[in-house]
């Protein structure tokens, strides 16, 4: 009886150490996850950054789509989104730059991959608002972004890129400075 007993007490207390251990692991799990979502906050250039890549992803998507429509003798609308891009092109690899960093600084492994992802997603979000019209609807609609933007000036597309709307959010809140 004391032999049994004994395995019992011994089960009881490995159960116990085995439950306390998994408490513990979780809470320190939980607990880490809150500190990195706690400081999950964007700076105003990061921010920025964010919704310039927004910006540019959506006008390649419009530009793509869209390529058809141009001018008599004029560059058809992809074509000039890769000219915007040309002229940009510093801007925009300061917005990756940004976001690489960002993503560094919240632990991520593979921040390049993260910030392919953003892309992606913010294209296609356009691509399905293009699915759910016919293309001469959408392109009615977007393609004068092509035109509005060729001729803006980098601290134009800046300011533009920093004018935050609530149909538009970041992903993550901004800091507070």
């Amino acid at each position: 009886m004391k032999t049994a007993m004994n395995k019992w007490t011994t089960k009881l207390k490995i159960n116990k150490m085995f439950m306390c251990m998994a408490f513990t692991l979780v809470f320190s799990i939980s607990s880490s996850a809150y500190a990195i979502s706690a400081s999950s906050c964007y700076s105003l250039d990061e921010a920025e950054a964010e919704q310039g890549l927004r910006i540019h992803s959506e006008l390649m998507v419009i530009g793509l789509n869209c390529q058809h429509m141009q001018r008599v003798g004029g560059p058809g609308l992809f074509a000039k989104y890769r000219n915007f891009t040309s002229e940009h092109e510093h801007l925009f690899e300061y917005y990756e730059d940004k976001m690489m960093g960002y993503y560094r600084r919240q632990g991520y492994k593979n921040p390049e991959k993260e910030l392919n992802n953003l892309r992606t997603e913010f294209a296609n979000k356009i691509s399905n608002d293009a699915a759910r019209m016919r293309p001469d609807v959408f392109c009615y609609r977007y393609a004068s972004r092509i035109d509005q933007v060729a001729d803006l000036s980098t601290s134009s597309v800046r300011k533009w890129a920093s004018t935050f709307y609530d149909s538009h959010p970041v992903s993550y809140p901004i800091c507070k400075q």
